[in-house]
């Protein structure tokens, strides 16, 4: 599966893509957008505001029909690094060892590869979830048995 994530910001938005197969993750590519930084705030407001990022983010996934999950950076932080209190450079070194040469485009890249990595682990407990809750029910109902 191709995950996406982003990171809206008001200078900057970082960008990341991986791909998660049976519990592994690959980099695909990572960049950032950046607004013009030598303006005032009034200014970058105009060019790339925090809401219109993500909304346009939202708006676009929604368009192609794309399922959209967002996280707290405190559980970003958590689920990469293992304390959601982790620094930047805590995240970077963490994506940089879960991603195996991957060149990292900025720390604001490394965040969004974070969140596509959070994204990750989340569907693999998701789906574990759901498994278990099938075996479950079918041991109620007498349909499996365990030795």
């Amino acid at each position: 599966m191709r995950i996406v994530g982003l990171d809206p910001g008001l200078r900057k938005t970082g960008w990341g893509i991986i791909d998660a197969q049976a519990g592994r993750l690959s980099h695909v590519a990572n960049g950032v957008i950046r607004a013009d930084a030598s303006g005032d705030l009034a200014t970058r407001l105009v060019e790339l505001k925090l809401g219109m990022a993500r909304g346009a983010a939202l708006l676009a996934s929604a368009l192609n029909g794309l399922p959209v999950s967002e996280y707290l950076p405190m559980i970003v932080k958590k689920s990469v690094v293992g304390t959601g209190h982790a620094g930047k450079q805590q995240v970077e070194m963490m994506v940089r060892h879960l991603l195996p040469g991957c060149e990292i485009a900025s720390a604001d890249a490394a965040d969004a590869l974070a969140i596509a990595i959070c994204h990750a682990h989340n569907l693999e407990t998701q789906i574990g979830w759901s498994c278990s809750e099938v075996g479950m029910a079918a041991t109620r109902a007498g349909g499996a048995r365990t030795r």
